[in-house]
């Protein structure tokens, strides 16, 4: 372990005149608070806010440092279940995000990295992270941080003074913290350590006395509480430490500094981190970093701290993970209880969020993590004990590709199902389903199991083998992308997808299919009767989850008419699809001229797949409150991206899916006239067109004559072709859409999923 760096305090009691001073050579430095405060009438609050300083760049002639600044912070608001967070970073955030990204510490997908660069490179920075609003000032003199609109100040009296403002969302606090106990040292006697060596000083107030007031809502109110006060520094010391790259900023402040361009050893460290305040006086801090690839610990302290500030280090702390909570923006999966022991002093307390949403979304610095206010109660010493607890959570999340995330929303999805759909329901869940409160007596000689068994369990077979959850995804991306809040919509999870399931339940009865998803389908399994109702049934299903008091009557009739419009054109997409395409081949074969046949297909591809896509991205959207033109742009973008989806389905079954999911040339052996076959029928010679639609009547399963007609369609150009239209698409979409939209995380992730659709493999 290399040398503590020479200001660091190597023994003695912490001098906070000192070292509450920003350390200029310090590569790496936070100051961070949190607090439960009461108001008069009963209200219960958290606070948490986070101030960061890095070293950006150093000037080789002089040695002159630049810094880069950030801050963090968010208000718990208990009572009414709400969480209201702030990510900010100053002007330097595009630059330093690109040199992260050509550094390798970016996304594992490349296709975020290519969306997140299109803005960076604009020199905007994506929310939910905003640039400062105003100058960033560090005092070198004494501790004050001014950053735009919030500020952390030393005063006189020894006591800290945090003021933030959020004008967005009208919510802020102006809050004195007074230690009423000593500075304590974190860790090693100070010194904590990660996996490369890397050190860092850190030192914390564990309880202070809070007062002031928390602004909700514009509306300002006085509070009471106890708060918690950590600050640390330094970096990680490198033989060459003058030519080093910098450090990324960090939405933590628990986690260690790692090795500038180490990107897998930053990418692959989490952590659990707490503060505890007892009712008896005694304080409790325990980390533990763990690398998420091996699961194996880094580092782990616990200190306590007693009522009269006697610390205690402790070797035997175990801190773990219970009961899960998954966003619905960005579908990361977090613990909200922990259990933290020490049997060396009799703990064991259970630790148990105040509500699941406590989660934090900062797009530059990282993707998001889990900050919030906690309860506590367990044992300590042979006594009974509670209090109050901040749990920080980050870095376990690993969502770095598409494929994981939409793995994420599937099992999203289909837990929204499963809820909405028991297997085994009440004759409440019931009457939720097939009835209302007003209308109760159509539940008389319902008989819940019989019920369950030919109208539940149907769609469930189907719905819980998974599928693709991008319609599901739609709605509630386009909500976040104008501007709205999805957490509103969540229950919206389940409306795509049942809709969706519904279509493939009476769609295979209609095509005589036999397998989807991997099994048998719903009406080999239920027989026709059983499937058709069930499936028409799960259409309907789903109308009171439209239902929101956060939607005004004009957006509720919007929504229920984009719903309809989705039906209606699905059902028309599926009429042309059973109507078919022989009827046009005969003249196709003679003359070569495809392009009705070509748009025939586009229009069942359209109203199958690309209506309701852009229907359910309009509804999002008016949810989210976008306007007009927003609304009718990222609908026609999700048409484009269902109508490229279609296409690309038809390449896919002919040049064949990753993991052999379907028969390479499936649709050559049912004789599916395809947009490839149609533009191959534009580029054949007549001998070759014949031969081609021949083969596709004949629904051969030599795989000999299946691989020719492939090889036939490839070598003439036409799926290149169709993914070239494909292309055009999307990009067409796209820069339509992209001129509305403000820089989002929800953005990113759109701009990528249009690329994932032309370049998906499955």
């Amino acid at each position: 372990m290399s040398p503590p760096l020479p200001f660091w305090p190597t023994s003695g009691p912490i001098d906070l005149v000192r070292h509450d001073l920003p350390h200029p050579a310090a590569d790496t430095e936070w100051w961070y608070v949190n607090t439960h405060v009461r108001t008069p009438d009963g209200r219960e609050l958290g606070l948490f806010a986070a101030f960061f300083r890095i070293i950006a760049s150093a000037d080789e002639a002089t040695g002159e440092l630049t810094y880069a600044h950030s801050m963090t912070w968010a208000i718990s608001d208990e009572t009414n279940r709400r969480y209201v967070g702030e990510s900010r970073v100053d002007t330097r955030a595009p630059e330093l995000g690109l040199e992260r990204i050509k550094n390798g510490r970016g996304a594992r997908d490349e296709r975020l990295n290519r969306a997140m660069i299109e803005i960076l490179e604009r020199g905007e920075v994506p929310t939910p992270d905003r640039v400062f609003d105003g100058a960033v000032t560090v005092a070198t003199d004494r501790l004050r941080l001014d950053y735009g609109d919030a500020s952390f100040e030393k005063q006189a009296d020894g006591s800290y003074k945090l003021v933030l403002v959020n004008r967005r969302e009208h919510a802020g606090c102006e809050l004195v913290f007074r230690p009423e106990k000593p500075p304590i040292r974190h860790g090693d006697d100070g010194v904590v350590r990660g996996a490369g060596g890397e050190q860092m000083f850190y030192y914390f107030i564990p309880r202070c006395r809070v007062s002031g007031q928390v602004t909700l809502d514009g509306e300002a109110t006085p509070v009471t509480g106890q708060g918690w006060y950590d600050h640390e520094f330094g970096g990680y010391v490198l033989p060459a430490e003058a030519t080093a790259a910098p450090s990324e900023p960090r939405p933590t402040h628990s986690a260690p500094p790692q090795p500038a361009g180490e990107g897998a050893g930053i990418r692959d460290l989490g952590w659990n981190w707490c503060a505890v305040q007892l009712d008896d006086g005694t304080d409790l801090t325990a980390y533990e970093i763990l690398d998420t690839r091996t699961n194996e610990t880094v580092g782990k302290w616990m200190i306590a701290i007693d009522a009269d500030g006697k610390r205690h280090s402790l070797t035997d702390v175990t801190f773990e993970p219970g009961e899960t909570w998954t966003s619905a923006r960005t579908f990361h999966t977090y613990p909200t209880s922990w259990r933290l022991r020490a049997p060396s002093i009799g703990l064991d307390v259970a630790i148990e969020a105040a509500f699941p949403d406590q989660e934090l979304i900062t797009v530059i610095s990282k993707p998001a993590f889990w900050e919030g206010r906690c309860r506590a109660r367990g044992t300590l010493r042979g006594h009974a004990v509670a209090g109050q607890a901040y749990i920080e959570r980050s870095g376990f999340e690993h969502i770095d590709t598409l494929d994981d995330f939409f793995s994420a929303v599937g099992k999203q999805v289909r837990q929204s199902v499963a809820d909405m759909l028991p297997l085994d329901p009440s004759r409440a869940q019931l009457r939720e389903l097939i009835a209302s409160e007003e209308l109760d007596h159509y539940m008389e000689g319902v008989d819940p199991p019989s019920m369950a068994a030919t109208l539940i369990k149907p769609i469930r077979e189907i719905t819980d083998r998974g599928g693709k959850s991008w319609r599901s995804y739609a709605a509630l991306a386009c909500c976040d992308v104008v501007g709205g809040d999805s957490r509103a919509f969540v229950q919206w999870l389940a409306m795509p997808e049942l809709m969706h399931v519904g279509s493939l339940i009476v769609d295979d009865v209609q095509d005589r299919s036999t397998v989807r998803r991997g099994g048998p389908t719903c009406h080999v399994v239920h027989g026709e009767p059983v499937a058709i109702n069930a499936g028409t049934a799960a259409y309907f299903l789903t109308q009171h989850l439209l239902q929101s008091d956060e939607l005004s009557a004009e957006q509720k009739l919007r929504i229920y008419d984009l719903y309809f419009a989705a039906m209606r054109a699905g059902h028309a997409g599926q009429a042309i699809d059973l109507g078919g395409m022989a009827e046009l081949m005969p003249g196709v074969v003679a003359t070569g001229d495809s392009a009705t046949l070509e748009q025939r297909i586009l229009a069942c591809h359209r109203l199958k797949t690309a209506a309701p896509a852009g229907c359910l991205a309009r509804m999002g959207a008016v949810a989210g409150g976008g306007t007009t033109e927003q609304t009718t742009a990222v609908g026609e973008f999700f048409e484009a991206m269902g109508l490229a989806f279609q296409i690309m389905d038809d390449v896919l079954n002919l040049r064949g899916f990753k993991g052999d999911l379907k028969q390479r040339g499936e649709d050559i052996t049912t004789g599916t006239v395809t947009l490839p076959v149609a533009i191959a029928m534009g580029k054949l010679p007549e001998e070759r067109r014949a031969w081609l639609w021949q083969t596709l009547q004949a629904r051969t399963s030599d795989p000999v004559v299946v691989a020719e007609a492939v090889e036939l369609i490839e070598s003439c150009g036409a799926l290149t072709a169709c993914t070239e239209r494909a292309r055009e698409l999307v990009e067409a979409g796209w820069r339509k859409a992209e001129a509305l939209l403000e820089p989002s995380l929800a953005r990113v992730m759109l701009r990528a999923f249009g690329w994932y659709v032309l370049e998906r493999h499955y």
